[in-house]
């Protein structure tokens, strides 16, 4: 413990693979080899820069002084400048040519799409991994039938699996707008101050294709083919909004799932993993709160909220710069991934091992199926020549009678053998217990469980190199 605030989501939820991304060392090591890439793209291009000052440059790409980089971050205000400085102070030789050209925006937001990109790749092999173990779920209990209900109201039947699915759909929407926002990123480049490379057209002797060329060099040097074709000092910061619009919309999926979980913890029909030695209530021993569920809840709303910062930071920039989204941009952009990072670990640890109660499951549909199962009668009694007018009102004085008894005296439902004596509808036990078969209300559910994960099967299938994770629950 120390006397200075810690994020949570460092010290409680996220991965330390995630934190890595986002960390200092990431990011200003990133920095460093911008400069180099830099470098060597302008000594290609036969600017006067030796050998052995990119090789010296190299040499100090992480053991990075950030004692000395705060110090002249204090003097300048200026965290590039200091960093150049600091830089500097390691690469005597190079010192002359780092950041030759450059602007802040530079290393700062081509680090920026950079990480974005790379922790894009992190939340993916999350996301198809959750995918995974949910098409396991599924495919496990995908026959089980189970009460299914609509405005939390008791309804047609579906099954576990059929239910399952559905959690799955989200996910691949996810997935989906994921590949799209992955595949649109490019790379910033070096536009300059104002974005129109004049600072670089001017070390070129005007010479536009040598700074077209440099900007295919850098970006192929840090991994991308691609850099925009246009900006001002910046990226348009649509393109965060885009990216945090993902992360919202895995967070929107993975809430709808705990939710769904929650309630059916409830009901006692599924359990999520709940340790030997966890407890769920500091007064109440016998309680097991979806506490896993309840985090992915609250971790989900902070995710879908920051989405509104990039949205609102886009939509409020200045012309070709202003900097009133850099200190909102350094919180809102890493917490959204660590928190969505934080979600995914928890969706696949529950769907690796959710305990489902079928027992529970039965007696929850049964106590339901004789109301469900009066139009399926109705018409049996009337293929055996009983009247469809006197029976209908028979069952309808039934039903209000048994709910009544259900909702009064809190006794069970007595619907089928109301109907059993009665005379009117002429039917026995065996014949109305055929007809209660809670197979027979479950329509296509399996059918379309089926169908649906053979086409999971080959998303899963095209993505085996992504599957097995680590995702360690720490508290």
């Amino acid at each position: 413990m120390t006397n200075q605030y810690e994020n949570p989501l460092c010290k409680r939820y996220a991965s330390q693979k995630m934190q890595a991304y986002f960390s200092d060392d990431s990011k200003f090591s990133t920095w460093r080899r911008l400069w180099i890439a830099l470098a060597e793209s302008q000594k290609e291009l036969g600017l006067d820069i030796s050998e052995e000052q990119i090789s010296e440059m190299k040499a100090h790409v992480t053991d990075i002084d950030y004692e000395m980089a705060s110090m002249y971050e204090r003097e300048t205000r200026h965290d590039v400048m200091a960093h150049v400085r600091a830089y500097g102070d390691q690469c005597p030789l190079a010192k002359p040519i780092i950041h030759l050209g450059a602007t802040s925006c530079y290393v700062g937001d081509n680090t920026d799409l950079i990480l974005q990109h790379r922790a894009l790749l992190l939340i993916r092999k999350l996301l198809v991994n959750a995918v995974a173990k949910l098409y396991e779920f599924a495919e496990q209990h995908k026959a089980l039938p189970c009460l299914a209900y609509t405005h939390f109201q008791a309804a047609q039947p579906t099954t576990v699996g059929k239910r399952a699915t559905l959690w799955i759909q989200d996910l691949l929407f996810d997935l989906e707008q994921l590949d799209s926002t992955l595949n649109n990123i490019k790379l910033l480049g070096c536009k300059g101050t104002t974005g129109t490379g004049a600072s670089f057209l001017a070390l070129f002797d005007g010479d536009h294709e040598k700074v077209k060329e440099l900007e295919r060099k850098i970006a192929a040097k840090m991994g991308f083919d691609r850099t925009y074709s246009v900006s001002g000092q910046t990226y348009s910061r649509k393109v965060d909004y885009y990216i945090s619009a993902v992360l919202s919309g895995i967070a929107q999926s993975a809430y709808k799932f705990s939710n769904d979980i929650r309630l059916l913890a409830h009901m006692k029909e599924i359990d999520e993993p709940f340790e030997s030695g966890q407890v769920g209530s500091s007064a109440m021993a016998y309680k097991r709160n979806p506490m896993r569920s309840e985090r992915i809840a609250s971790l989900a709303r902070y995710v879908t909220v920051d989405a509104l910062n990039p949205a609102l930071t886009a939509s409020a920039q200045w012309l070709e710069r202003t900097l009133d989204d850099s200190a909102n941009r350094r919180i809102a952009i890493p917490e959204a991934f660590l928190a969505a990072d934080a979600i995914l670990a928890l969706v696949i640890n529950i769907a690796d091992g959710m305990t489902v109660y079928p027992n529970v499951i039965r007696k929850h549909l049964e106590a339901e199926l004789p109301f469900m199962a009066t139009e399926n009668i109705l018409m049996h009694c009337v293929k055996k020549g009983g009247d469809r007018q006197v029976l209908h009102e028979r069952i309808r004085l039934h039903a209000v009678d048994a709910a009544t008894k259900i909702k009064l005296h809190g006794g069970e439902n007595d619907l089928i053998s109301r109907i059993i004596k009665d005379s009117a509808f002429r039917i026995c036990a065996d014949e109305i217990n055929g007809l209660l078969e809670a197979e027979h209300f479950t329509g296509r559910a399996l059918e379309q469980t089926e169908e649906f994960l053979a086409e999971v099967k080959k998303i899963i299938d095209a993505n085996h190199k992504l599957l097995g994770t680590e995702v360690p629950i720490t508290v």
